[in-house]
């Protein structure tokens, strides 16, 4: 028992503050002032699009239609939308979704007209190098080369996908059936069947200046 309480005075009598060795804080890197704060990496960014610059491509719905299907428990309505795209440097595309909703429908239609896109020949950056007719189905259409500054002689729905392939001075007149699909398909018929002086040189074995003097 004398031991313990001996023990015990000497714990309360010991100072509680430790005396540190001023070697041992010398030595210390963290004590010096050539130690430099730890500096966090901050995590890298995206390169984020401006908010106020213009997509490449444009984009036109040229018809929503709703559609019902006859089912045992009653009828479902659904939305089809016909849309075309374009960047007007001689890239367009149509396309066509389905959905039970219309925005879904447009979403549907525009990515589908941007995975067919199409390139089409711009004649001196403004019109078509020569004229041609097209049908498709009961729809027919005549495109011609207009002189600079005239701009664009066609129907609305023609005109959106004029405009979005890059074209600014056009004649163009449609025949027979004016639905509007049948129309744009044979719109884009009809720009893909025309014909640069260089793929004409090329067909007649002649060089670009005689194949312009000829008719193409």
């Amino acid at each position: 028992m004398d031991r313990k309480l001996e023990n015990q005075k000497d714990l309360l009598n010991q100072d509680p503050k430790v005396e540190l060795n001023s070697q041992s804080v010398a030595k210390n890197p963290l004590n010096s002032r050539e130690v430099k704060p730890i500096q966090r990496r901050r995590p890298l960014r995206k390169n984020s699009r401006d908010k106020n610059s213009k997509p490449e491509f444009e984009e036109r719905v040229i018809a929503i239609h709703r559609v019902v299907k006859v089912v045992k428990g009653g009828r479902r309505f659904s939305f089809s939308a016909f849309a075309v795209v374009g960047n007007k440097k001689g890239r367009v595309g149509f396309g066509h979704g389905k959905a039970n909703e219309v925005q879904d429908a447009v979403k549907k239609a525009i990515k589908d007209a941007q995975n067919r896109l199409v390139s089409v020949p711009i004649y001196r950056k403004s019109t078509v190098p020569h004229e041609i007719a097209v049908k498709y189905l009961a729809s027919k259409i005549l495109i011609k080369p207009a002189p600079r500054g005239k701009g664009i002689v066609a129907s609305n729905t023609v005109r959106a996908v004029v405009e979005l392939a890059g074209y600014t001075d056009i004649y163009t007149k449609t025949y027979g059936s004016r639905t509007k699909i049948n129309v744009v398909r044979a719109t884009l018929k009809a720009l893909l069947k025309l014909r640069t002086i260089n793929q004409v040189a090329e067909l007649r074995d002649l060089s670009p200046q005689q194949a312009q003097a000829q008719k193409v």
